[in-house]
This record gives structure tokens, C-alpha cells and sequence, in this order.
């Protein structure tokens, strides 16, 4: 089964993720804000991230320079999930390491389908 990270600020959006994601037989692990997104990558090691870029402590562009920095993470699927649309955002993310970019609000099927590709690579 595969652990997914899902970092996000909106309580209700981790909800709606974990159960969509347990629907499709991943184990979810949620994060609140940038720091604990941080933590939970080191006590549950997930197979892939959905990383939202506006949230507390630590964005979704610097957890995910975290990770591209470890020899740990560096290569873990990240699909940063986030309202922020521009250009600057998408090519900032895509060049710091995301495997995937997708904009809110968006249909949970496509971000599942997303997922279980970069999955399978």
C-alpha cells in the first residue's frame, strides 16, 4: 500500500484528500503547515507528496527544496496542488523538482489518476 503525504493548510481539503486517497487503497498521512509537512516525511517515509505552496511555517516551495536537497526525498513524486496559477509559480515549481503541477480548485480524479502515473514510474 502507498503512503501519500498530503500537506495542505485547509482542513477540509486534507480531509477530502485522505478520503479519497483511502478510497484507492494509499495510506494518507496529513501535514498542516510546511514544518510538520517536514516531520512527516522523516516518521512515515510516503511513496509521494501532494504539497500545497501557501501554508505556514515553511511554503510548498521550500519543503519542496527540502526534499530535492535530501538524498532521502530527493527523488519522491511531488504534485504541488495550489490556487496560485501564474506562470512564475508553475516554472519556479517544476524547475525546484515537482514531478506535477495541478491548479485549485481541481477535479479529485484527475489529481488521483496524476498520482497513480507518477506511481508506476
Amino acid at each position: 500500500m502507498n503512503t501519500i503525504l498530503v500537506a495542505d493548510d485547509e482542513p477540509l481539503m486534507r480531509e477530502l484528500l485522505e478520503f479519497r486517497l483511502a478510497q484507492r487503497d494509499y495510506h494518507p498521512v496529513t501535514a498542516a503547515d510546511g514544518r510538520e509537512a517536514l516531520a512527516r516525511l522523516e516518521d512515515s517515509s510516503p511513496d509521494a507528496v501532494v504539497l500545497d505552496a501557501m501554508m505556514p511555517v515553511h511554503d510548498g516551495f521550500e519543503v519542496l527544496r527540502r526534499m530535492r536537497a535530501s538524498s532521502q526525498h530527493a527523488h519522491t513524486p511531488v504534485i504541488m496542488l495550489t490556487a496560485r496559477r501564474g506562470e512564475k509559480d508553475i516554472v519556479e515549481a517544476l524547475e525546484i523538482g515537482a514531478s506535477d503541477y495541478l491548479v485549485k480548485p481541481f477535479m479529485p480524479e484527475e489529481l488521483l489518476a496524476r498520482l497513480a502515473r507518477l506511481l508506476k514510474d
